[in-house]
Protein backbone atom coordinates (compact mmCIF):
# COMPACT_ATOMS: atom_id res chain seq x y z
CA UNK A 1 0.00 0.00 0.00
CA UNK A 2 1.27 3.46 -0.90
CA UNK A 3 -0.32 6.73 0.15
CA UNK A 4 -1.22 9.55 -2.29
CA UNK A 5 1.62 11.94 -3.05
CA UNK A 6 -0.04 14.88 -1.30
CA UNK A 7 -1.01 12.91 1.80
CA UNK A 8 -0.05 14.59 5.09
CA UNK A 9 -0.86 11.66 7.34
CA UNK A 10 2.76 10.81 8.14
CA UNK A 11 5.03 13.54 9.49
CA UNK A 12 8.46 13.53 11.06
CA UNK A 13 9.35 16.58 13.14
CA UNK A 14 12.95 17.31 14.03
CA UNK A 15 15.21 20.30 14.53
CA UNK A 16 17.32 22.20 17.00
CA UNK A 17 16.89 21.77 20.73
CA UNK A 18 14.65 24.55 22.03
CA UNK A 19 13.13 25.29 18.62
CA UNK A 20 9.57 24.28 19.58
CA UNK A 21 9.25 20.56 18.84
CA UNK A 22 7.16 19.96 21.97
CA UNK A 23 4.80 22.80 21.02
CA UNK A 24 4.43 21.41 17.50
CA UNK A 25 3.81 17.90 18.86
CA UNK A 26 0.99 19.18 21.08
CA UNK A 27 -0.45 21.19 18.20
CA UNK A 28 -0.46 18.11 15.97
CA UNK A 29 -2.22 16.13 18.70
CA UNK A 30 -4.89 18.85 18.70
CA UNK A 31 -5.25 18.31 14.95
CA UNK A 32 -5.83 14.58 15.43
CA UNK A 33 -2.31 13.17 15.02
CA UNK A 34 -0.92 10.35 17.13
CA UNK A 35 2.50 11.64 18.20
CA UNK A 36 5.49 9.65 19.39
CA UNK A 37 8.54 11.28 20.90
CA UNK A 38 12.08 10.16 20.11
CA UNK A 39 11.44 6.73 18.61
CA UNK A 40 14.88 5.26 17.78
CA UNK A 41 15.64 5.86 14.10
CA UNK A 42 16.09 2.15 13.31
CA UNK A 43 12.58 1.38 14.60
CA UNK A 44 10.88 3.92 12.33
CA UNK A 45 10.87 1.52 9.36
CA UNK A 46 9.22 -1.19 11.49
CA UNK A 47 6.56 1.26 12.62
CA UNK A 48 5.89 2.35 9.04
CA UNK A 49 5.39 -1.28 7.96
CA UNK A 50 2.93 -1.89 10.79
CA UNK A 51 1.11 1.33 10.01
CA UNK A 52 0.78 0.63 6.30
CA UNK A 53 -0.50 -2.89 6.96
CA UNK A 54 -3.11 -1.45 9.36
CA UNK A 55 -1.59 -3.38 12.28
CA UNK A 56 -1.94 -0.22 14.36
CA UNK A 57 -5.23 1.67 14.41
CA UNK A 58 -3.77 5.10 13.72
CA UNK A 59 -4.98 7.30 10.88
CA UNK A 60 -2.45 10.14 11.16
CA UNK A 61 0.85 10.01 12.92
CA UNK A 62 3.79 12.29 13.68
CA UNK A 63 7.19 11.21 14.97
CA UNK A 64 9.27 13.71 16.90
CA UNK A 65 12.92 12.74 16.79
CA UNK A 66 16.09 14.68 17.48
CA UNK A 67 19.65 14.61 18.64
CA UNK A 68 18.71 13.12 22.04
CA UNK A 69 18.49 9.73 20.27
CA UNK A 70 22.10 8.47 20.39
CA UNK A 71 22.30 7.19 16.79
CA UNK A 72 20.03 9.79 15.23
CA UNK A 73 22.73 11.54 13.20
CA UNK A 74 24.21 8.33 11.81
CA UNK A 75 21.03 6.26 11.28
CA UNK A 76 18.29 8.70 10.35
CA UNK A 77 19.31 9.79 6.80
CA UNK A 78 19.36 6.21 5.46
CA UNK A 79 16.18 5.27 7.32
CA UNK A 80 14.39 8.36 6.01
CA UNK A 81 15.34 7.64 2.39
CA UNK A 82 14.18 4.05 2.80
CA UNK A 83 10.75 4.84 4.27
CA UNK A 84 10.19 7.57 1.68
CA UNK A 85 10.09 4.81 -0.93
CA UNK A 86 7.08 3.33 0.89
CA UNK A 87 5.18 6.36 2.15
CA UNK A 88 5.18 10.08 1.21
CA UNK A 89 6.49 11.13 4.60
CA UNK A 90 7.00 14.84 5.18
CA UNK A 91 10.04 15.96 7.16
CA UNK A 92 9.61 19.21 9.10
CA UNK A 93 12.74 20.86 10.48
CA UNK A 94 12.42 23.50 13.22
CA UNK A 95 15.12 26.06 13.85
CA UNK A 96 15.64 29.48 15.42
CA UNK A 97 18.39 32.05 15.72
CA UNK A 98 21.25 31.46 18.16
CA UNK A 99 20.02 34.38 20.27
CA UNK A 100 16.43 33.07 20.45
CA UNK A 101 17.57 29.57 21.41
CA UNK A 102 19.99 30.85 24.04
CA UNK A 103 17.25 33.01 25.55
CA UNK A 104 14.86 30.02 25.73
CA UNK A 105 17.45 27.85 27.47
CA UNK A 106 18.22 30.66 29.91
CA UNK A 107 14.53 31.16 30.69
CA UNK A 108 14.02 27.47 31.44
CA UNK A 109 17.40 27.19 33.21
CA UNK A 110 18.17 24.00 31.33
CA UNK A 111 21.61 23.09 29.97
CA UNK A 112 22.03 22.37 26.29
CA UNK A 113 22.09 18.56 25.71
CA UNK A 114 25.33 18.78 23.71
CA UNK A 115 27.12 21.10 26.15
CA UNK A 116 25.80 20.49 29.66
CA UNK A 117 28.83 22.09 31.33
CA UNK A 118 29.62 24.78 28.76
CA UNK A 119 28.04 28.07 27.65
CA UNK A 120 24.68 27.49 25.96
CA UNK A 121 25.74 29.16 22.71
CA UNK A 122 28.50 26.58 22.25
CA UNK A 123 25.93 23.78 22.37
CA UNK A 124 23.55 25.64 20.03
CA UNK A 125 26.23 26.22 17.39
CA UNK A 126 27.58 22.67 17.66
CA UNK A 127 24.08 21.20 17.22
CA UNK A 128 23.36 23.48 14.26
CA UNK A 129 26.50 22.22 12.48
CA UNK A 130 25.75 18.57 13.21
CA UNK A 131 22.14 18.81 12.06
CA UNK A 132 22.93 20.51 8.75
CA UNK A 133 22.71 17.24 6.74
CA UNK A 134 19.31 16.50 8.30
CA UNK A 135 18.12 20.02 7.53
CA UNK A 136 18.98 19.52 3.88
CA UNK A 137 16.60 16.55 3.74
CA UNK A 138 13.66 18.58 5.08
CA UNK A 139 10.53 19.31 3.07
CA UNK A 140 9.73 22.29 5.29
CA UNK A 141 12.07 24.43 7.39
CA UNK A 142 10.27 26.57 9.97
CA UNK A 143 12.06 29.40 11.77
CA UNK A 144 10.35 29.78 15.15
CA UNK A 145 12.45 32.70 16.41
CA UNK A 146 9.70 35.32 16.63
CA UNK A 147 6.70 33.04 17.13
CA UNK A 148 4.71 32.47 20.29
CA UNK A 149 3.02 29.11 20.84
CA UNK A 150 -0.24 30.22 19.19
CA UNK A 151 1.48 31.65 16.14
CA UNK A 152 3.57 28.50 15.76
CA UNK A 153 0.40 26.40 15.85
CA UNK A 154 -1.06 28.60 13.10
CA UNK A 155 2.08 28.15 10.98
CA UNK A 156 1.83 24.37 11.31
CA UNK A 157 -1.87 24.41 10.43
CA UNK A 158 -1.56 26.70 7.41
CA UNK A 159 1.88 25.90 6.01
CA UNK A 160 2.36 22.22 6.85
CA UNK A 161 -1.20 20.87 6.98
CA UNK A 162 -2.59 23.35 4.41
CA UNK A 163 -5.52 24.22 6.64
CA UNK A 164 -7.28 27.55 6.49
CA UNK A 165 -7.02 29.65 9.61
CA UNK A 166 -10.16 29.05 11.70
CA UNK A 167 -12.70 31.84 11.70
CA UNK A 168 -13.09 33.68 14.99
CA UNK A 169 -16.39 32.83 16.66
CA UNK A 170 -18.07 35.52 18.77
CA UNK A 171 -20.56 34.39 21.40
CA UNK A 172 -22.79 37.28 22.52
CA UNK A 173 -24.74 36.97 25.76
CA UNK A 174 -27.17 39.51 27.19
CA UNK A 175 -27.70 39.17 30.94
CA UNK A 176 -29.02 40.83 34.07
CA UNK A 177 -26.60 41.80 36.82
CA UNK A 178 -29.10 40.79 39.49
CA UNK A 179 -28.86 37.22 38.16
CA UNK A 180 -25.04 37.18 38.16
CA UNK A 181 -22.28 37.64 35.60
CA UNK A 182 -21.78 35.00 32.89
CA UNK A 183 -18.63 33.32 34.21
CA UNK A 184 -17.25 32.41 30.77
CA UNK A 185 -17.13 36.03 29.52
CA UNK A 186 -13.94 37.47 28.00
CA UNK A 187 -15.36 41.01 27.72
CA UNK A 188 -18.28 42.55 29.65
CA UNK A 189 -20.11 45.75 28.71
CA UNK A 190 -22.40 47.43 31.26
CA UNK A 191 -25.45 49.30 29.88
CA UNK A 192 -27.02 50.29 33.22
CA UNK A 193 -26.15 53.96 32.61
CA UNK A 194 -28.73 54.09 29.78
CA UNK A 195 -32.36 55.11 30.54
CA UNK A 196 -34.26 52.05 31.74
CA UNK A 197 -37.48 51.04 29.89
CA UNK A 198 -38.58 49.24 33.06
CA UNK A 199 -39.72 52.60 34.43
CA UNK A 200 -41.95 53.29 31.45
CA UNK A 201 -45.33 51.67 32.12
CA UNK A 202 -46.06 50.71 28.51
CA UNK A 203 -42.60 49.08 28.10
CA UNK A 204 -42.10 47.40 31.49
CA UNK A 205 -43.57 44.03 30.52
CA UNK A 206 -42.02 43.96 27.06
CA UNK A 207 -38.49 42.86 26.18
CA UNK A 208 -35.66 44.24 24.10
CA UNK A 209 -37.02 42.22 21.20
CA UNK A 210 -40.05 44.52 20.94
CA UNK A 211 -39.73 47.38 18.40
CA UNK A 212 -41.04 49.91 20.93
CA UNK A 213 -38.36 48.98 23.49
CA UNK A 214 -35.66 48.97 20.85
CA UNK A 215 -36.74 52.43 19.67
CA UNK A 216 -36.75 53.76 23.25
CA UNK A 217 -33.23 52.47 23.98
CA UNK A 218 -31.64 53.49 20.69
CA UNK A 219 -33.14 57.00 20.78
CA UNK A 220 -32.13 57.63 24.38
CA UNK A 221 -29.44 60.30 24.95
CA UNK A 222 -25.95 58.84 24.66
CA UNK A 223 -26.89 55.47 23.16
CA UNK A 224 -25.56 56.17 19.66
CA UNK A 225 -22.32 57.59 21.04
CA UNK A 226 -21.97 54.53 23.28
CA UNK A 227 -22.52 52.21 20.30
CA UNK A 228 -19.80 53.96 18.31
CA UNK A 229 -17.31 53.40 21.11
CA UNK A 230 -18.55 49.85 21.66
CA UNK A 231 -18.18 48.93 17.98
CA UNK A 232 -14.73 50.55 17.86
CA UNK A 233 -13.57 48.61 20.92
CA UNK A 234 -14.79 45.27 19.58
CA UNK A 235 -13.36 45.95 16.11
CA UNK A 236 -10.02 46.72 17.75
CA UNK A 237 -9.77 43.66 20.01
CA UNK A 238 -11.17 40.86 17.84
CA UNK A 239 -8.30 40.77 15.28
CA UNK A 240 -5.81 40.88 18.14
CA UNK A 241 -7.51 38.00 19.92
CA UNK A 242 -7.36 36.07 16.62
CA UNK A 243 -3.67 36.87 16.19
CA UNK A 244 -2.98 35.37 19.62
CA UNK A 245 -4.76 32.15 18.63
CA UNK A 246 -8.07 32.72 20.46
CA UNK A 247 -10.74 31.30 18.16
CA UNK A 248 -13.78 31.95 20.40
CA UNK A 249 -14.47 35.28 22.11
CA UNK A 250 -17.30 35.53 24.63
CA UNK A 251 -18.80 39.02 24.91
CA UNK A 252 -21.43 39.76 27.56
CA UNK A 253 -23.71 42.79 27.63
CA UNK A 254 -25.48 43.46 30.91
CA UNK A 255 -28.24 45.59 32.35
CA UNK A 256 -30.14 45.34 35.63
CA UNK A 257 -32.60 42.57 34.77
CA UNK A 258 -31.34 41.34 31.40
CA UNK A 259 -34.61 42.02 29.57
CA UNK A 260 -34.39 45.46 27.96
CA UNK A 261 -31.19 47.48 27.42
CA UNK A 262 -28.72 44.60 27.27
CA UNK A 263 -30.88 42.75 24.75
CA UNK A 264 -31.13 45.79 22.45
CA UNK A 265 -27.41 46.57 22.61
CA UNK A 266 -26.40 42.92 22.10
CA UNK A 267 -28.63 42.73 19.03
CA UNK A 268 -27.07 45.93 17.67
CA UNK A 269 -23.61 44.45 18.19
CA UNK A 270 -24.65 41.28 16.39
CA UNK A 271 -25.90 43.33 13.44
CA UNK A 272 -22.60 45.23 13.39
CA UNK A 273 -20.51 42.03 13.37
CA UNK A 274 -22.68 40.23 10.84
CA UNK A 275 -20.89 39.93 7.51
CA UNK A 276 -17.44 40.54 9.03
CA UNK A 277 -14.74 37.88 9.13
CA UNK A 278 -16.19 36.15 12.19
CA UNK A 279 -19.12 33.97 13.12
CA UNK A 280 -21.65 35.29 15.63
CA UNK A 281 -24.02 33.48 18.00
CA UNK A 282 -26.28 35.28 20.45
CA UNK A 283 -28.02 34.19 23.66
CA UNK A 284 -30.40 36.25 25.79
CA UNK A 285 -29.81 34.47 29.08
CA UNK A 286 -32.30 36.27 31.32
CA UNK A 287 -34.90 37.41 28.81
CA UNK A 288 -37.79 35.50 30.38
CA UNK A 289 -36.75 35.44 34.05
Amino acid sequence: MKLPAKDNRFLIVTGLSGSGKTVVSRALEDFGYYCMDNLPAKLIANFVDLWLRKKVEIDRTALVIDIREPRFLSDFPAVFRDIRKKVPVKLVFLEATDEALAKRFNETRRPHPLAPHKPILEGVRLERRRLQPIRQLADEVVDTSGLNIYQLKDVIAERILRRKKPQTQVVLTSFGYKHGLPLESDIVFDTRFLPNPFYVDRLRNRTGKAPSVRKFVLESPGTRTFLRHLFGCVDFVLPRFAREGKTTVAIAVGCTGGKHRSVVIAEELRAHLKGQSCGVRIYHRDLYK
